[in-house]
C-alpha cells in the first residue's frame, strides 16, 4: 500500500500501525506469561509427584527387609523399579529435547540465568517437524506405554484403557486440517508454529503424565503386597483329646496349647463339610448329634490370613467313638432327613448280626457303601421315607423327611455383594455359587447370568452375559471399573448335583 503524500495523513498511518504493532506485543507478552505460569505449575506437580514416588520406594524397600513381607516384597519391588527405569529414560530423553528447542531459540546464560527468545515460532518447527524429532517423541511414549503394562499382567488389566499418557491427536491450534499421518498430525497439532515456551509447555505437561503414570503403577505395586497387619488380639486355652470314649487298655492321647484369634484374619472355618459361623473371640462353634455306632471323626479345615498377609489352610481330623445301644438302630451320618440329588449316607446297626438282620426301605433307595451297616439312601421328590429294620424277627421303623437341597448364593472373589474394593472386584477371574452352612460338601456349576454395569464411567447402563463360571467376557467393562461402578447380576442359572438347573437372585456390589 503506497503512503499518502499529505504529512499530516502519512504520520496518522504510522502512528496507527505503531499503536497496533503495540497492541500485538501487549497480547504476545500475556499469552508468553499465561504458558510461564502453566509450566512452572507442571514443574511444581512433577516434583510433588516425584517425591511421592520416592517415598513409595522407601516403603517398598523397607518391607523387602520386613521378614513377615519379604517374599512378596520381592516381586513387587522388582515391578515397581522397573517402573522407575521405564520413566526416569523418557524424563530424561523429554529433557534433551527441551535444550534443542532452547538452542534453537538462541539460547544465552547470563550470570547463570538462561535466556532465549520465548515467543519465536520457528524453533519448535525446526526440532520436531524438520529435524524429525515429533516422530521420534511420539514413538518414544508409545514405547513407553507399552513397557509400563507389560510389566505385570494384572498391571495391563488395571491400566490399559486409562493410563495417564493421552496420545490422541488433539485439533491444531492453527486451523490445519488433519493429513491422516496420525504422527504428522500429532506433531503438527503441539509444535508447528508454537511458541518457544509453549513448546517447552507442551514437553513439561508429557513429563507430568509420565511422572503421573509411575505414581499410579507403583502405587499398585505398593498396594499388592498388603499395608494392613493382620492383629491376633484374643487368645484362648487350647485342650484336645484323641477320642472321648474308649474301652479299657485303649490309649488316650490329650494336646494342649495356647492359641490366639483375630476377626480381622478373616478365617474361613468349614467342620463336616458345612461353614461355621465366628464367635466374638472370633472362634468357629460346630455342635451336631452323634450317630452311628463305632469310631467316627469330623473334618475341620481352616483358611486364615497370616501377619504377612498370605493365606493358609490346616486340616485336621476331631475323633470320637459313638456307643453301639443294644437292638437294632438307623443312624444319619449327616442330618436327620435326606436330600434329593445326593448320596446321603446312613450307619445301621443291629445288636443280633448281620445273618439275622434285613434293612428295607420305602420313598427311597438303599445302597451298600462297603462295610456292614453302611448305606447311601437316594431320594427323588419331596415328602417322607421310611427304613425298616428286622433284627431277629423284631422290625423297627425309623422316618426321614425329604428336603431339595437349598439355593446357593452366587459370589465373586470374597463377596456375596455389597461394598467391595474396585481392585480386589477387578482382579477376579470367576463367579462361583456356594452353599453355605450347608451339611454336605457339594457343589452348584453357574450357568449363565446377566450382568449390569452402572455409576462411575459408565455414562449409560452397560448390559453383559456371561457363560459359565468365567468372568473372561466381561473383561471390557471390568477395566473400566473404578470406585463409585455398580455391578449388578441377575438372572443367575445354576445346575445343583441332581443335574437341574435353577435360577436365583443375583448380588449387586458397589465398588469404593
Amino acid at each position: 500500500m503506497a503512503l499518502p503524500r499529505e504529512p499530516r495523513q502519512k504520520m496518522i498511518n504510522i502512528m496507527y500501525l505503531v499503536l497496533t504493532a503495540i497492541l500485538a506485543l501487549n497480547v504476545s507478552a500475556e499469552v508468553i506469561n499465561a504458558f510461564k505460569t502453566v509450566d512452572r505449575s507442571l514443574r511444581n506437580s512433577n516434583d510433588n509427584l516425584s517425591n511421592s514416588n520416592n517415598t513409595l520406594y522407601k516403603s517398598l524397600s523397607d518391607k523387602v527387609n520386613d521378614p513377615q513381607t519379604h517374599e512378596k516384597a520381592v516381586y513387587w519391588n522388582q515391578k515397581a523399579v522397573e517402573a522407575q527405569n521405564y520413566s526416569a529414560a523418557i524424563n530424561n530423553y523429554i529433557n534433551g529435547l527441551k535444550d534443542q528447542v532452547k538452542k534453537e531459540a538462541d539460547l544465552k546464560i547470563k550470570n547463570g540465568v538462561e535466556d532465549y527468545k520465548e515467543d519465536y515460532l520457528e524453533a519448535s518447527t525446526r526440532v520436531f517437524e524438520n529435524n524429525g524429532k515429533g516422530k521420534e517423541l511420539y514413538d518414544s511414549l508409545q514405547k513407553y506405554i507399552k513397557d509400563m503394562l507389560g510389566i505385570d499382567s494384572s498391571i495391563n488389566t488395571t491400566f490399559k484403557t486409562n493410563f495417564p499418557v493421552d496420545m490422541s491427536v488433539p485439533p491444531t491450534h492453527s486451523g490445519n486440517e488433519f493429513t491422516g499421518n496420525i504422527i504428522q498430525d500429532w506433531t503438527n497439532s503441539y509444535f508447528h508454529m508454537t511458541p518457544t515456551v509453549a513448546a517447552l509447555t507442551m514437553l513439561s505437561k508429557f513429563q507430568n503424565n509420565v511422572k503421573n503414570a509411575e505414581n499410579q503403577v507403583v502405587t499398585y505395586c505398593h498396594n499388592q503386597v498388603g499395608a494392613v497387619k493382620v492383629v491376633y488380639d484374643q487368645f484362648a486355652a487350647l485342650v484336645g483329646q484323641s477320642s472321648n470314649y474308649v474301652m479299657p487298655g485303649q490309649e488316650i492321647e490329650i494336646t494342649a496349647g495356647v492359641g490366639a484369634y483375630s476377626k480381622a484374619a478373616q478365617p474361613d472355618i468349614t467342620i463336616n463339610g458345612a461353614g461355621a459361623s465366628l464367635d466374638a473371640d472370633g472362634r468357629a462353634v460346630y455342635k451336631f448329634n452323634a450317630s452311628g455306632g463305632g469310631d467316627h471323626s469330623v473334618p475341620v479345615n481352616v483358611t486364615y490370613t497370616k501377619p504377612d498377609g498370605t493365606k493358609e489352610t490346616k486340616s485336621f481330623d476331631v475323633k470320637y467313638t459313638v456307643g453301639t445301644p443294644g437292638g437294632a438302630a438307623v443312624m444319619v451320618d449327616k442330618m436327620n432327613v435326606f436330600f434329593i440329588g445326593l448320596p446321603n449316607p446312613v450307619t445301621i446297626s443291629s445288636g443280633t448280626g448281620w445273618d439275622k438282620t434285613h434293612v428295607s426301605i420305602s420313598g427311597g433307595t438303599l445302597t451298600p457303601a462297603g462295610g456292614p451297616g453302611k448305606y447311601n439312601v437316594t431320594v427323588s421328590s419331596p415328602g417322607k421315607a421310611t427304613i425298616t429294620v428286622n433284627a431277629d424277627g423284631k422290625a423297627s421303623t425309623y422316618d426321614f423327611r425329604i428336603f431339595r437341597i437349598p439355593d446357593p448364593i452366587l459370589k465373586v472373589g470374597p463377596s456375596a455383594g455389597g461394598r467391595i474394593q474396585s481392585v480386589i472386584f477387578k482382579n477376579q477371574q470367576f463367579a462361583r455359587a456356594d452353599l453355605e452352612n450347608f451339611y454336605y460338601d457339594t457343589r452348584f456349576s453357574v450357568i449363565s447370568a446377566t450382568v449390569y454395569f452402572s455409576g462411575a464411567n459408565f455414562a449409560s447402563v452397560q448390559t453383559a452375559s456371561i457363560s459359565g463360571g468365567s468372568l473372561a467376557g466381561l473383561s471390557a467393562q471390568l477395566s473400566k471399573c473404578i470406585p463409585g461402578t455398580s455391578v449388578t447380576f441377575d438372572n443367575v442359572k445354576v445346575q445343583g448335583p441332581d443335574g437341574t438347573v435353577r435360577t436365583i437372585p443375583g448380588p449387586g456390589f458397589i465398588l469404593y
